[in-house]
């Protein structure tokens, strides 16, 4: 089996970066190890539709973004099947969220939509300005959705092996100015 976890999010927003934070993150420290599944990390950003072709191509996605559920606070995590989003979740109020929503609605259109579980957090919305900081709440919580991809693909019998000791920052950091130096 092929799985891909893929991180959403607008790195220049700071929260709502954070599933291409984290995509970087695991990157950076995991190797992923089974004799029967092969797994990649990629760092959708806000490319939505673009990464329709990369979706279809595996047999299980694990999606890293920010959520919208009416009276939570910054930093609570949900974790939940695509096929049986709960009422209160919404991809409503945040830069990308709505084009990820269209992009998984679009390939159940035509039934290529791999089984799909999406790991989200509440982020702090900060409207028109940039920044490439994430708040402490959003720090707490990235080390809980961390373990719940580990203990999701464990369940698949996928071991994760610490390759390295790369903080969130330091993702953060890569995902942000690599190059730029």
């Amino acid at each position: 089996m092929k799985i891909l976890i893929l991180g959403i999010g607008n790195v220049l927003f700071g929260d709502e970066g954070i599933g291409a934070f984290l995509a970087q993150y695991l990157k950076k420290n995991y190797e992923f190890i089974s004799k029967e599944h092969s797994v990649d990390v990629i760092d959708g950003g806000t490319l939505a539709q673009r990464l329709i072709p990369i979706i279809v191509e595996y047999d299980k996605v694990i999606v890293m973004d920010c959520v919208d559920v009416e009276g939570a606070n910054v930093g609570d995590v949900y974790f939940f099947d695509y096929e049986n989003i709960p009422g209160y979740i919404t991809w409503q109020g945040s830069v990308h969220e709505v084009e990820m929503l269209q992009t998984l609605q679009m390939i159940d259109m035509v039934g290529d939509r791999p089984p799909t579980k999406i790991v989200g957090v509440i982020p702090y919305v900060i409207g028109e300005n940039s920044t490439f900081s994430i708040t402490k709440e959003m720090k707490k919580a990235s080390s809980i959705m961390v373990k719940i991809v580990l203990d999701e693909l464990a369940k698949d019998g996928i071991k994760a092996v610490q390759k390295a000791n790369y903080t969130l920052e330091e993702a953060i950091d890569t995902v942000c100015f690599e190059g730029v130096k």
